[in-house]
Parts: structure tokens; C-alpha cells; sequence
């Protein structure tokens, strides 16, 4: 399986409802998993090992935010690396603040399963988010 392929699925099944035990059989074990951000205030970023931290993370997610859009723009590349470029639109439940942002995805892949997972995205937009709304 190509990166291309292992995003395309990956994206697939999370837009569709798959648990993240599910979506944690993905990656590789020894996964490169990091999200940059302050993880003082936003819980599920920052670097993550294993299916479990992956596992984590999908469940962090699901706990604080709503997926309100999610669009692949386009994926760069071809082999066992590539990139993902589009945009998203999430609320943050404790705040319903929406995040809005262009993102983009280093994936890599060996034998089928994610080896490298790297988000790109407006850090200061997700930081804003979580601060309490003024009365």
C-alpha cells in the first residue's frame, strides 16, 4: 500500500465513525506521530507512541471536539511518502468555538501500515478556540 493509499483510507475511516482502536491499527507501532502545539491547552497533540497513544488521541479527540468539515484538497506524492493539504472546521466542545484551519499531513508508510503522521496546522486558530468565551 502506498502513502497515498494508507491516507486516503485512514481519512475514510475516520469520517465514517471508526473507533480509534480501529483507526489505530493503521500505523506501525513504532509510529513518528506529532502534532506541534501547546499541550497545556489542547490535550490530544504533541507527540504520541504506539497504537495506544494513537488510540489516545482519537479518543482525546472525540471527547473535546466535533468534526464539522474536513476536505483533502489534494495528496502530493507517490511510494511509501506523502503529503495531505486541505482544510478543516471543528468545534471545541468545552468552548463551542470552531477551529478553522488549512492543514497539511506528512504521512510515510513500510509494509502498509503509517510509520510517520505529522499535522500541520494554525496552532494560534487552536489555541483561540480553547480560551473561555468573554461575557
Amino acid at each position: 500500500m502506498t502513502a497515498r493509499e494508507a491516507a486516503k483510507t485512514l481519512f475514510e475511516q475516520l469520517l465514517s465513525g471508526a473507533s480509534p482502536d480501529e483507526l489505530a491499527q493503521r500505523f506501525d507501532e513504532d509510529v513518528d506521530w506529532f502534532i506541534p502545539g501547546d499541550t497545556s491547552v489542547v490535550p490530544w497533540i504533541g507527540c504520541k507512541t504506539g497504537r495506544v497513544g494513537v488510540a489516545e488521541f482519537y479518543t482525546q479527540l472525540g471527547q473535546g471536539a466535533k468534526v464539522k468539515h474536513f476536505q483533502i484538497d489534494t495528496i502530493i506524492g507517490d511510494g511509501d511518502r506523502c503529503v495531505v493539504l486541505g482544510s478543516l472546521r471543528t468545534e471545541v466542545l468545552g468552548t463551542g468555538r470552531d477551529i478553522e484551519s488549512d492543514f497539511a499531513y506528512d504521512i510515510e508508510v513500510r509494509d502498509g501500515l503509517i510509520t510517520r503522521y505529522h499535522m500541520f496546522e494554525d496552532t494560534w486558530a487552536v489555541a483561540k478556540a480553547f480560551e473561555p468565551q468573554a461575557d
